[in-house]
C-alpha cells in the first residue's frame, strides 16, 4: 500500500459485520476460558491481550499502523513523548551506562536525558553533531549505549545529517535513536536512512489537533543485537522474570520492541489510553493531507518574514538559505514542516510586543497544532537550561517559535504583517 492509504488502512481491517470505524476497547481486562491460555501468555508464548496495562487493541491496531508507516517491525504507544523518550533509551541502557546525545534537542528532552537520567546513573554527553567525525568520536566511550538525536531539532530547525550520524554510531557500536515529531513519517523515514530507533511525541503533527497528549516507539529490527552482545548481553541472556527467556532468540527482529513491552511497560505502566489512541488514529487518517498543506503555508510565510526589515534572522529548511537546506533537501523531499524559528531586532522586549500584538495567532505552550500558535522558548519549556545550553539549542532572548497552521495563509501572514508593526 501506498503511504496515504496506510494512514487509512493499516492496523485495523474491520471484518464482515464489525465497525467501519476503530472501536474504542475500553476495557483493563480480557476473558480466557482455560488457565493454560493465560498462562502461555505470561509467559510469552502466545500473542494476546490480557490486561490492558500493557497492551490494548485500540492501542495495538494504532502501534501496528505507526509502525507500518515508519517502516518498523513493531511500535509502542506511550502516555507522552518524554514517556517515549525514556522508553526508548532505558530500554537498553541502566546505572553505569552512557549515551551520546546532540545538543540541539528540545529543551524538555535536554532536561530529562541530562538531569533525570543521571539520577537513574546513566551519564549522557552532548555533542554538536555538525562537527567532523573525528571530533564527535571522542565523546564515546566503552559504556557508550546509544545515540540520541531529532530529525528537526526544536525549536532552531537544524537538521540530523541522519546518514552519517548513523554510520558514526554503528562504528562504535550503538543504535542511532532519532526523534522525529516535526517530521511524521509522511516527510522522512529515519529508519530508511539507518535510524535503529524511531520515536515521536504523537502530541504533536501525528495526533494534529491538540486533543491527546502521547508519545511512541518504534523498532527499525535493523540492529544486530547479537554481533554486539557483549555491549547489550540483556538480548541473548536469559530473563529470568520470564523463564529464561532470550529475546532475539525468541523474537528475532522484534527482540527491542518485545523487551520494551514486557519489562519496562509491564514495569512502568506509561502504555497510551485506548481514548487516546482512538484520537492518534483520527489525526494518522488525514496525515498527508495535513502535511502538504502546513508545508506550503510555512514555506510562504518564511518568505513574508524573510522579506520584513523587522525580522534579524529566520530558520526555516525550506529556506535556501537555511544552513541546513541541502539536508532538507535530501531528508525532507516532500516539505520541512510548519515550524519556523525567527529573531527580532530589539531582542527580548521586541519578541513580547511582536507575540502580544497578535489578533489571530494564539500563545500556546504547544507546537504541530492544526492552528497556528506561536510561543517565547526562553520563557517556556527550555527555561530550565542555563545559558549555554539555550545558545546550543539556538535560542536567544528574542527568539520566537511559529508553528504555522492550517488557517489560509494570507490571513496568517496579515496578522504576523500587524503584529510587526507594533515592534
Amino acid at each position: 500500500m501506498e503511504f496515504a492509504t496506510k494512514c487509512l488502512r493499516a492496523g485495523y481491517q474491520p471484518k464482515n459485520g464489525e465497525p467501519g470505524a476503530l472501536p474504542i476497547v475500553q476495557s483493563t481486562t480480557y476473558k480466557y476460558d482455560t488457565t493454560e491460555q493465560v498462562a502461555k501468555l505470561f509467559d510469552l508464548q502466545a500473542a494476546g491481550f490480557f490486561y490492558s496495562r500493557l497492551a490494548n487493541p485500540t492501542v495495538d491496531s494504532v502501534e501496528q499502523k505507526i509502525a507500518a508507516l515508519e517502516g518498523g517491525v513493531g511500535a509502542i504507544c506511550t502516555s507522552s513523548g518524554q514517556a517515549a523518550a525514556f522508553l526508548s533509551i532505558m530500554n537498553i541502557a541502566q546505572s553505569g551506562d552512557h549515551i551520546v546525545a546532540c545538543s540541539s534537542l528540545y529543551g524538555g528532552t535536554i532536561n530529562l536525558l541530562a538531569v533525570t537520567l543521571k539520577r537513574f546513573g546513566v551519564e549522557v554527553s552532548f555533542i554538536d553533531e555538525s562537527l567532523p567525525n573525528e571530533e564527535l568520536s571522542k565523546a564515546f566511550r566503552p559504556n557508550t549505549k546509544a545515540v540520541f538525536s531529532e530529525t528537526i531539532a526544536n525549536p532552531s530547525t537544524r537538521v540530523l545529517d541522519i546518514e552519517r550520524i548513523a554510520k558514526l554510531a554503528h562504528d562504535h557500536g550503538v543504535p542511532l535513536i532519532v526523534d522525529n515529531p516535526f517530521a511524521p513519517p509522511y516527510l522522512c523515514r529515519p529508519i530508511e536512512y539507518g535510524a535503529d530507533i524511531v520515536m515521536h511525541s504523537t502530541t504533536k503533527y501525528i495526533d494534529g489537533h491538540a486533543l491527546s497528549v502521547g508519545g511512541v516507539v518504534v523498532d527499525s529490527g535493523n540492529f544486530d543485537w547479537l554481533a554486539h552482545k557483549d555491549k547489550f548481553p540483556e538480548f541473548a541472556q536469559p530473563d529470568e522474570s520470564y523463564h529464561g527467556c532470550k529475546y532475539v532468540e525468541a523474537f528475532g527482529k522484534a527482540a527491542y520492541i518485545v523487551k520494551a513491552r514486557v519489562q519496562l511497560i509491564r514495569d512502568l505502566g506509561f502504555l497510551q489510553s485506548p481514548q487516546n489512541a482512538f484520537y492518534i488514529n483520527q489525526g494518522l487518517e488525514t496525515l498527508p493531507l495535513r502535511m502538504d498543506r502546513y508545508c506550503s503555508n510555512a514555506l510562504e510565510v518564511a518568505k513574508f518574514l524573510k522579506g520584513n526589515d523587522k525580522i534579524e534572522s529566520i530558520f526555516y529548511p525550506g529556506l535556501e538559505d537555511h544552513p541546513d537546506y541541502e539536508l532538507a533537501q535530501k531528508y525532507l523531499k516532500k516539505g520541512s514542516s510548519g515550524v519556523i524559528s525567527f529573531d527580532i531586532k530589539g531582542g527580548r522586549d521586541a519578541g513580547a510586543r511582536f507575540i502580544d500584538s497578535l489578533k489571530l495567532i494564539d500563545l500556546k505552550v504547544h507546537v504541530a497544532d492544526i492552528k497556528s500558535c506561536v510561543l517565547h522558548p526562553a520563557t517556556s519549556t527550555p527555561r530550565q537550561l542555563t545559558d549555554e545550553q539555550l545558545e546550543a539549542c539556538g535560542i536567544k532572548p528574542g527568539s520566537i517559535r511559529l508553528s504555522v497552521g492550517l488557517e489560509d495563509v494570507a490571513d496568517i501572514i496579515a496578522d504576523l504583517k500587524l503584529a510587526l508593526e507594533h515592534v
